[in-house]
């Protein structure tokens, strides 16, 4: 089975503070893999230094079986990763559509035609069930709408690697079971998937294992319902954790 991401030692240091500190993991070709922890963990840093928005302070990123640490975010775009941000950061100025359109003309190597990404972000919105105009100001979309428009932006790049950042926050009953129908489907076409998530519901439902952070050290990791017994990571952060 192919290794989509490894990490070996990452680490991620600001002022001598330890964010990150030598976790090695991995994820596999097809696998929904959920990495959780408290607030303050380190998780989104991880996800930033994977990314190339933030490069890890000493070692190594692995993507596709080739080292890419330290590579800035369009370089892994261009290779095939995308993700989506816990605040999602559209252009505000610019139309549902035109978001979209921008990740699928330049989130490839291989830039698109504006005609053909016209299609491309036609068919995300579709996809993530989107639900509103496309004419739409972005400025004008609430957060969950904004959420939605994060997702789609990032699938409009053709990834084959996606990192979802709390993606779940703010939803609640059946808007919660509409995502997680989403991200399968995601999954189904053939797309692997890193995410952060909080919400218990969205985690154990879709995560075939899961990764835990705790003050920048992972505790634990393994198949999903093992690692939710576990007493340590009970202790640190699932006893706490938000259900709803």
């Amino acid at each position: 089975m192919m290794r989509v991401l490894e990490t070996k030692g990452l680490s991620k240091y600001f002022d001598g503070l330890k964010a990150v500190d030598n976790v090695s993991m991995y994820v596999n070709e097809g696998e929904i893999v959920g990495l959780i922890g408290p607030n303050g963990a380190g998780k989104t840093t991880f996800l930033n230094a994977i990314a190339g928005l933030d490069p890890p302070t000493a070692g190594s990123v692995y993507f596709l079986g080739e080292e890419t640490t330290g590579l800035p975010p369009e370089e892994m775009c261009h290779r095939g990763l995308s993700r989506t941000f816990q605040i999602p950061r559209p252009f505000p100025k610019m139309t549902v559509i035109e978001n979209v359109m921008v990740a699928g003309i330049f989130g490839e190597r291989r830039q698109r035609k504006v005609s053909e990404a016209v299609s491309v972000a036609r068919e995300k919105l579709e996809f993530v069930e989107f639900g509103m105009p496309e004419n739409m100001l972005t400025e004008k979309l609430n957060a969950v709408q904004l959420k939605r428009l994060d997702l789609a932006r990032a699938l409009a790049s053709s990834p084959r690697f996606l990192l979802l950042d709390e993606l779940a926050s703010g939803l609640r009953g059946a808007e919660l079971e509409e995502l997680m129908n989403i991200i399968r489907r995601i999954r189904d076409s053939g797309i692997t998937i890193l995410m952060i998530e909080h919400i218990m519901q969205v985690i154990m439902g879709l995560s075939d294992r899961l990764v835990v952070l705790n003050f920048g050290n992972k505790i634990a990791e393994g198949p999903t319902m093992e690692v939710a017994r576990d007493p340590v990571v009970n202790e640190a952060y699932l006893g706490n954790a938000s259900t709803n």
